[in-house]
């Protein structure tokens, strides 16, 4: 079978090197795509065909993709968690760096001077004692998220000679793994805030992380706190910044994302969202999902999954594989089985996995599957959608 892969953004060609001309025709402009390719275009108020069987996101969130939308369709959605950690991490150690020593301010206060070379030496002299900073060694980094980016950037204030306290309540066991164990454990968001010079925040947007970083937790932060925001936006309440800037309590404010409130307060350096704009970045990201969406194309595999479970079976020999997406309810399996028990197929190896209310399912089976059974698959209640891959 050849797939059709529709790309909406510029993706890397060193990922899409990795779809062979044989089996997949790629491009901006393709009808009836079996999977779409994303970087930053907003597919929420796009028609998704329903020729696709997945979404694959160059980069880590998925706050421009129907989640929601596409799981009731069984359709996995796929992002690349990590592979542009690097990059976001050179940026949050960047932007400590800019807002320890003031260096945004002190630029813009150099590039204003004029007269002759006597002039300025004097007006630098005069004036650089608006910009005295803080060295880091000593200092305690609040680092809230404990995922790829998370770990990365703690690790390295450890390395600056900083304290690192981190929080996150869902670490997993294989970030654990790679976190020095030089990171102190904060017992709250609170706790944290109340003991951290500087707070870094690596999580993503949902009803629970939306205005994490609000009035009453930069009132817990010593006086001249700073504020870091690579992750979104909307984790910092902008409002509530800017007061805790107006009233002298906080320092400084440096983030990926330019907002009205924000942009043009004299403490705050808005960054035009670059946490992973570097080459490496941008090709590591692209590699990553393309080799999870063919490999869920050719295989039926999960990896980098954000709506189903992880799911990898390898393949046995001389069968039929059959991936089923559905409702995580009692008896699907049952009812699968039954299915092809009727259709006199024996099962030869089985994966069911869960999670939340989803549920995926992969079949390799003894002998050939026809198309009418996959819609008889398909219209049992629950099941979202079958295919023979």
């Amino acid at each position: 079978m050849r797939y059709r892969i529709l790309t909406l953004n510029h993706i890397s060609a060193r990922g899409l090197e990795r779809l062979p001309a044989a089996r997949f025709d790629v491009g901006a402009t393709l009808d009836r795509p079996h999977a779409i390719l994303v970087r930053s275009a907003d597919l929420r108020e796009r028609a998704i065909p329903e020729s696709v069987l997945a979404v694959g996101r160059a980069g880590a969130g998925v706050n421009n993709i129907p989640v929601d939308e596409l799981s009731r369709r069984g359709v996995p959605v796929f992002n690349a968690p990590g592979a542009n950690a690097n990059a976001v991490k050179e940026l949050v150690l960047a932007g400590l760096l800019i807002a320890a020593r003031n260096v945004c301010q002190a630029w813009a206060f150099a590039r204003s001077l004029s007269g002759d070379d006597g002039a300025l030496e004097a007006a630098v002299e005069a004036g650089k004692k608006n910009f005295i900073g803080f060295e880091l060694p000593g200092r305690t980094l609040g680092v809230v998220g404990l995922g790829a980016v998370g770990v990365e950037a703690a690790n390295a204030a450890l390395g600056l000679g900083m304290k690192v306290l981190g929080y996150d309540p869902q670490l997993t066991v294989q970030r654990a793994w790679q976190l020095s164990a030089s990171v102190e454990q904060a017992l709250s968001l609170e706790d944290l805030f109340a003991r951290s010079h500087a707070v870094t925040v690596h999580v993503p947007l949902n009803e629970h992380t939306r205005h994490l970083v609000n009035d009453a937790r930069l009132a817990l932060m010593p006086h001249g706190g700073v504020i870091l925001n690579f992750a979104r936006a909307a984790v910092v309440d902008n409002e509530a910044v800017v007061r805790a800037l107006d009233a002298g309590h906080l320092l400084a404010y440096v983030c990926d994302f330019p907002a009205v409130a924000v942009k043009d307060h004299p403490k705050i350096v808005t960054l035009p969202h670059l946490g992973a704009s570097t080459g490496e970045a941008e090709e590591n990201c692209a590699i990553m999902v393309v080799e999870t969406v063919k490999d869920f194309l050719e295989n039926g595999n999960l990896r980098n999954c954000v709506n189903f479970p992880e799911a990898v079976l390898p393949r046995a020999p001389q069968t039929t594989r059959l991936a089923i997406a559905n409702s995580n309810v009692p008896n699907m399996v049952g009812q699968i089985s039954t299915c092809l028990a009727a259709a006199g197929l024996n099962i030869a190896e089985l994966l069911n996995k869960s999670r939340g209310e989803y549920a995926y399912t992969l079949i390799d089976a003894d002998g050939v599957v026809s198309e009418d059974l996959i819609g008889r698959l398909a219209r049992i209640e629950g099941v979202l959608a079958a295919r023979i891959v």
